[in-house]
C-alpha cells in the first residue's frame, strides 16, 4: 500500500472531487444543504477507508454516495417521498420545459436501478466502466443494464402525451 495517504493526499482528493460529489448528491436529494451534508459523509468514509480509495477516486466516491443514499432510503421507507409533476403545460414557446418534464416523469417511472445507470452515464458523465465500479458490477453487466434502461426510457417517452395529443395549438 501507499504510505502517502495522509492529510495532504486527502485534501487533494477532496479538492478535486468535492464539487462533483455535491452535484451527484444534489441531483438525488432536495436542497443544497442535504447534498452538502451527504457529500461530507462520503468524504468521511473516504478518510476512514483511505487505503481502499483507488487512484481514480470519483467513481468510488459516487459508489459510497449511492450506498449512503440507499441506507437513508431504507431508513425512511415508512414515509417515502413523493414527486408531483404538473400534468403538462400548454404547448407554447416553453416546449423545451415540457420535454424536460416528460423526461423527468418517464425517468421517475423507471426502477431505481435503471434511473441510477442512466444518471451515472448521462448526468455524471461516467464511462460505462466507471459506472460499473459505482454499481459494483462488471462492465458487461453495466452495458446490458444501460442498454435496457435506455430502451425502457425510450418506450416510456413514446407513451408520453405530446402537445399535439393534448390538443395544444402551435
Amino acid at each position: 500500500m501507499d504510505d502517502d495517504r495522509d492529510t495532504g493526499w486527502f485534501r487533494a482528493v477532496y479538492a478535486r472531487n468535492y464539487a462533483d460529489v455535491v452535484r451527484y448528491c444534489l441531483r438525488r436529494l432536495d436542497g443544497t444543504a442535504a447534498a452538502e451534508e451527504l457529500a461530507q459523509e462520503v468524504f468521511l468514509v473516504a478518510w476512514r477507508r483511505r487505503w481502499d480509495v483507488p487512484p481514480q477516486a470519483l467513481p468510488w466516491l459516487y459508489g459510497v454516495a449511492r450506498r449512503l443514499l440507499a441506507n437513508q432510503r431504507r431508513a425512511q421507507r415508512s414515509a417515502p417521498p413523493t414527486v408531483e409533476l404538473a400534468e403538462h403545460p400548454a404547448a407554447d414557446r416553453h416546449d423545451g420545459v415540457t420535454a424536460l418534464l416528460d423526461v423527468r416523469a418517464a425517468l421517475a417511472r423507471l426502477s431505481d436501478d435503471d434511473q441510477e445507470i442512466l444518471r451515472l452515464v448521462a448526468w455524471e458523465q461516467l464511462a460505462v466502466g466507471e459506472a460499473a465500479l459505482v454499481l459494483g458490477c462488471g462492465v458487461t453487466a453495466a452495458k446490458v443494464r444501460l442498454h435496457r434502461a435506455r430502451r425502457r426510457l425510450t418506450d416510456l417517452l413514446a407513451e408520453a402525451p405530446t402537445p399535439a395529443r393534448l390538443g395544444g395549438a402551435r
